[in-house]
Formats: C-alpha cells, structure tokens, sequence
C-alpha cells in the first residue's frame, strides 16, 4: 500500500515531481519555490564587487578633447584621508571613511564608530604627464583633471559619409 508522504515538499522534490504532474497547486508552489530559489543569481551589484566593504565612491568620468576628468563623490571623507595616485596608466582613489557619534543622556551613555577603507581604480586610455594632473577637493567632491597628451588629439581624423550610388 502506498500512502501519501508526511513530509513537508522542501525535503524531497521525488514527493513533489510526483504529484505535481497532477495537481496544479502542487505545481504552482514548485514554481514559486524554484523562482524564489533563482531569485538575485542574475543581479550584480557594481560597487559591492568592485569594493568588498561596499564603501566605494560613486564616480563621473568625462572626456573633453583636451582632457579626462574624473569626479568622486566622497561625503563625510576628511581631505587628508584621500589619496589620489596615477600609475602605470591607472588612476586611484583611497581612503578612508570614520565616523563617531556619541550621545549622553540622564540615563544613558551611546556612543557609535564607523570605519571603513575605499578604493577605485580607473584605467586611463592614454600615458597621462603625471606633473600636469590637478586634483581639487571640495565638499566632499574630489575633482582630477588628466589633460590628455599633444599625440591623443593628432589621431582624430574626421571621415565624411557619402550616400549610396
């Protein structure tokens, strides 16, 4: 004699496939436990991957014809916690976030401290004359401005567009 499984579906997908073949709302809840199951494989978050500690600065990158500029957004960093290097060909930023807030009351004493390092690399298409990078840092907005080489402007060629014969 065969009798039915006591045992809850998420032990045994053999009790499920069996009787969902049958059963639409056996079927339906296989359905949503595989979409839940499935659920965030395909999202990527950009700055988790690219800094574990998930305090990595938004940056703009633009490009004029005479020079790159980066931009990152650094609020509650100190100006002498950020460090802006350039080599062989990669822009970095890094630094350090710390933050203390403390409160007293009659009845209790809270104090809290956050610390965290941050870094973002950014390759950079063309050899960049490292005396000639400005880096500006107001607000909590650091600014560098890469001027780009004489070379880089010279291989610009502009093609004109003929129509079909």
């Amino acid at each position: 004699m065969k009798g039915k499984s006591l045992l809850p579906s998420f032990w045994g997908r053999h009790a499920l496939s069996e009787r969902g073949r049958d059963d639409p709302f056996t079927s339906l809840h296989h359905e949503i436990d595989k979409l839940f199951a499935d659920f965030g494989r395909g999202f990527r978050m950009p700055s988790m991957m690219t800094d574990p500690s998930g305090m990595a600065p938004s940056i703009d990158v633009s490009e004029t014809d005479s020079e790159i500029q980066v931009t990152a957004e650094l609020p509650g960093v100190d100006e002498k916690d950020v460090e802006v290097n350039l080599t062989d060909g990669v822009l970095t930023i890094k630094g350090e976030k710390k933050s203390e807030k403390e409160e007293k009351e009659k009845d209790y004493h809270l104090v809290e401290r956050a610390y965290g390092a941050f870094q973002r690399d950014i390759p950079l298409p063309y050899d960049i004359d490292t005396d000639k990078v400005d880096a500006k840092y107001t607000k909590g907005v650091l600014t560098v401005t890469l001027p780009k080489p004489p070379e880089s402007k010279s291989k610009v060629k502009k093609i004109e567009v003929k129509g079909a014969a």
